[in-house]
Formats: C-alpha cells, structure tokens, sequence
C-alpha cells in the first residue's frame, strides 16, 4: 500500500512561485514513478509531469514546460512541483499519484489529497 500526502500550493499573484510537496510511505516506492494532474473547475483532469522514482527521468506536458520543475528527495521519499511564471491558467487543484511513468492518470494506482493552486491575475 503507497500512501501520498500533499502539502503546498495556495494564492499567487500572476508571475510568482509555489512548491508543491507530495511525501510518500509504503514499500517498494523506488519501482514506481510519481506524476502530477490538475483539474479546473469544469474541465477534465490533466497531465502535468511525471518523474521516474529510481531514474530520476522526467516528462512534462507542453503547457508546463519551461515553467514548472519536478523532482524527488529519495532521502525523504518526498516529491516536488517547482512552479514558476504561475499563470491564471495554471489555477486548478493539483493531485501527485504513484503509479507507472505515464501521462495517462487511469494508469496510476494511488493518489494525494489533492491541493488548491490559485493564481491570480
């Protein structure tokens, strides 16, 4: 059993910053990878980033890329979303979820909380 807790995220004027925290626990994490989703209000759940736990390799959807970093503390078993040039579009709730690398969110087997992302034009 892998179990995710979200931590970050908020209020953010357009052009700002915010780190998303996503802590892991369970076993045999390092064979998984972490992805990032976001929903809008009124919109379908969308990829945003995955990284692979043990490779370190890294995928990013279009809309993201050059803005928003992800990364992972093995040491801490805690993963991150580096978001910059925040934009109003980018406003959703973000979810992290264990699983395969993959953009596809049925692919993943666990999921955070979830956290609200505001950005404020």
């Amino acid at each position: 059993q892998v179990q995710l807790v979200q931590s970050g995220g908020g209020l953010v004027q357009t052009g700002g910053s915010l780190r998303l925290s996503c802590a892991t626990s369970g076993s045999a994490f390092s064979s998984w990878a972490m992805g990032w989703f976001r929903q809008a209000p009124g919109k379908e759940r969308e990829f945003v980033s995955a990284i692979q736990w043990s490779a370190g390799g890294t995928y990013y959807a279009d809309s993201v890329k050059g803005r928003f970093t992800i990364s992972r503390d093995n040491a801490k078993n805690t993963g991150y979303l580096q978001m910059d040039s925040l934009k109003p579009e980018d406003t959703a709730v973000y979810f992290c979820a264990a699983g395969p690398f993959s953009n596809l969110g049925d692919e993943y087997d666990y999921w955070g909380q979830g956290t609200q992302v505001t950005v404020s034009s």
